[in-house]
């Protein structure tokens, strides 16, 4: 009698382990054929939330590519119908320091995302030509400063986009074939908007049409605002004199020492779009504590 009992209790037991791993293959086919983790929605999620910030979905998103097929990506957060825009790294490698002035934006907006007012949402490209960038740095995407060792003179190939064109010279406001950079002839491409990387920042433009935009430069150290034979608008000045007040940049009303053509931040300015230059002080330094609090007053200015 008792082995009986013994050989029953045997059987339910090899009963139940089946019908476990039974029901284990079933949630395996219900997850498209993934094999369960062991990992719950919420924990994943959340996962997920503290890889992207603050949970926009894919990101970042890839809004073309350069020349030598290099993402250009774009960060966006917040959610709000106000888009502001910011652009960093469009000398590539000459004015590596844009870019990472752009990064650390990034990681701000990231660990910080109550700065952005709920009506907005903010987009950073942080390196509009990464095969200059690349010519400078050796990696792709984001890089350490002290990767960066070559000399300003010796980072000057890095201004230029694979087809050696000057970015800045090449959108549609007074656009020349050959432009000038200081004292030195450069190419502005074959037609405004030859290049793929000027031509993914105006396809993004055209979709998304932000508000207002901000793009890094250096290295002057000076806030300085757009126009393109339209005057410099009201937003402008204002966009330019709050972001100089808080920053600590010296403001000015138009860009003087040469004479630019195909310039970027003019070419918003021909579309009416407010849009400023925030040209940094050196070649080697973000200046975050400045640009932290400029990038600041930029968000609230927005903010209803």
């Amino acid at each position: 009698m008792k082995k009986s009992i013994l050989i029953a209790v045997i059987i339910i037991i090899l009963i139940g382990i089946g019908g476990y791993f039974w029901s284990q293959q079933i949630s395996s086919k219900d997850d498209g054929g993934v094999q369960n983790t062991g990992i719950t929605t919420d924990d994943s999620q959340q996962q997920t939330d503290e890889q992207v910030g603050i949970g926009e979905g894919d990101w970042p998103i890839t809004i073309g590519t350069s020349v030598e097929g290099r993402d250009i990506d774009a960060y966006t957060f917040g959610s709000g119908d106000t888009e502001l825009l910011f652009v960093g790294g469009i000398h590539g490698g000459y004015s590596w320091n844009t870019a990472l002035v752009a990064y650390d934006m990034i990681d701000y907006l990231q660990a910080n995302p109550s700065v952005i007012p709920s009506n907005v949402s903010v987009t950073v490209i942080p390196v509009l030509n990464p095969d200059g960038l690349y010519k400078t740095v050796g990696t792709d995407g984001r890089f350490a400063q002290a990767s960066v060792t070559l000399s300003l003179k010796d980072s000057i190939p890095g201004r230029f986009n694979a087809h050696t064109v000057d970015l800045n010279r090449n959108f549609d406001c007074d656009w020349q074939q050959n432009a000038t950079w200081q004292n030195t002839t450069v190419s502005g491409g074959s037609h405004a908007f030859s290049e793929p990387e000027s031509q993914a920042l105006r396809n993004y433009v055209g979709e998304h049409k932000p508000t207002a935009v901000l793009a890094w430069y250096s290295s002057a150290g000076g806030v300085f605002a757009s126009s393109c034979h339209n005057g410099v608008s009201e937003e402008t000045t204002a966009l330019t004199n709050l972001y100089a007040k808080a920053s600590g940049y010296p403001a000015y009303r138009d860009f003087d020492f040469y004479a630019i053509t195909g310039d970027m931040v003019n070419w918003f300015a021909k579309n009416n779009v407010p849009a400023i230059s925030v040209l940094l002080s050196t070649h080697d330094d973000v200046e975050w504590n400045k640009n932290k609090a400029g990038i600041d007053a930029f968000l609230q200015h927005y903010a209803k």
